[in-house]
């Protein structure tokens, strides 16, 4: 079976930066599974695997734009140390869970300067280029509550 929309599809990876540094990897842990089309993973991957086959094994490269976007600057933003209330100690790299007008959004803090605070709004991976190594393990199609419901369930049904 080729992959297409609606079909449940699984698969091992790794993903690396232009580097060559590996950022993830399905390697030792079971295989990615996502329902094809329902938008459960990049783009620019997604639509690389488009067309294929259980046992294939293919390299992806995916842009920004087909990836995590572009880095927006709007999305960094200086803020007052004392809205960190009841943590301790900022140090560059954590993460936190900001409140926006458009909801939550997971901010990383990118410095910190005395009293203030530069966090980052933008996803880690938001203006890298994404190198993929895949192979598909398994291609089926998805069944109608699956395809209802816009993601994979587990073998014994659904699991929310």
């Amino acid at each position: 079976m080729q992959i297409a929309q609606n079909s449940v599809v699984a698969f091992h990876y790794t993903l690396t930066n232009d580097a060559g540094e590996v950022l993830d990897s399905s390697e030792g842990r079971e295989p990615l599974t996502y329902l094809h089309g329902a938008g459960n993973i990049i783009p620019g991957l997604e639509k690389e695997l488009e067309g294929r086959a259980e046992g294939d094994k293919l390299n992806v490269k995916v842009t920004p734009e087909e990836g995590y976007g572009e880095v927006q600057e709007q999305l960094m933003q200086e803020v007052p140390r004392d809205a960190f209330q009841g943590v301790e100690s900022i140090e560059p790299g954590m993460q936190f869970q900001a409140q926006t007008q458009g909801g939550p959004l997971m901010v990383t803090v990118k410095k910190v300067e005395g009293d203030t605070v530069v966090v980052d709004g933008n996803h880690p991976l938001a203006g890298q280029h994404l190198n993929f190594d895949v192979e598909i393990a398994t291609v089926r199609e998805a069944s109608q509550e699956e395809v209802e419901h816009g993601h994979v369930h587990g073998e014994g049904g659904v699991e929310h």
